[in-house]
């Protein structure tokens, strides 16, 4: 690890520490208010409107809640695939038929238990939402951590809408990146869709 990356993920930690702390103590009504308007800015979106399938994942603990847009999208006819964390933390996908198509899985998360259609098939999807912590005015997403996400990005074409979805609050001017990072075209909040490029 060479000193600019070494600082790079030091300052990630940081940053991560403070912003998770503020999303525990949002208060729960904050937290659901937040959810329908940031499922509602992404339905307006032409980019989500037009899309015949979009890669979505399930909310956990404070980040801004997905199933409303979930069934949203379902309800639209759209093809929804979620994430399934594989042991190495890559991301196999699986088809989202409903509330009835989740069990619990490793680390917390909800996972669908529909067939996986393998880790390519985010590329196929025309829309890509994803979790995140914070987001800078150029696109970088900070994530959790894992990489896993970053993997998933990279192996979407260029072009495609990608969004992470996140508080108002967690747009920043700028957020600590490192070599890896992959950024997004665009963050939805409750008070609205911001794109980058």
């Amino acid at each position: 690890m060479d000193g600019q990356t070494g600082h790079g993920a030091i300052s990630k930690l940081a940053v991560r520490d403070q912003l998770l702390t503020a999303r525990r103590r949002r208060p729960l009504a904050e937290v659901g208010a937040a959810a329908r308007a940031i499922a509602d800015a992404l339905l307006d979106a032409p980019e989500v409107r037009r899309a015949a399938s979009v890669a979505c994942y399930v909310s956990v603990g404070g980040e801004p809640g997905t199933t409303e847009l979930l069934d949203r999208l379902v309800a639209a006819g759209k093809r929804v695939v979620l994430p399934v964390l594989l042991p190495d933390n890559d991301l196999d996908w699986a088809p989202y038929t409903g509330p009835g198509s989740l069990a619990p899985a490793r680390r917390g998360l909800l996972e669908p238990v529909t067939a996986p259609l393998g880790v390519e098939a985010v590329a196929t999807c025309d829309a890509v939402l994803v979790p995140g912590l914070a987001v800078g005015a150029d696109g970088v997403r900070l994530g959790r951590g894992g990489g896993s996400y970053d993997r998933a990005l990279g192996r979407v074409p260029v072009g495609t809408f990608t969004c992470v979805l996140l508080y108002d609050d967690e747009r920043l001017p700028v957020v600590p990146a490192e070599p890896h990072d992959r950024p997004v075209s665009a963050a939805a909040t409750p008070s609205g869709i911001t794109r980058f490029r």
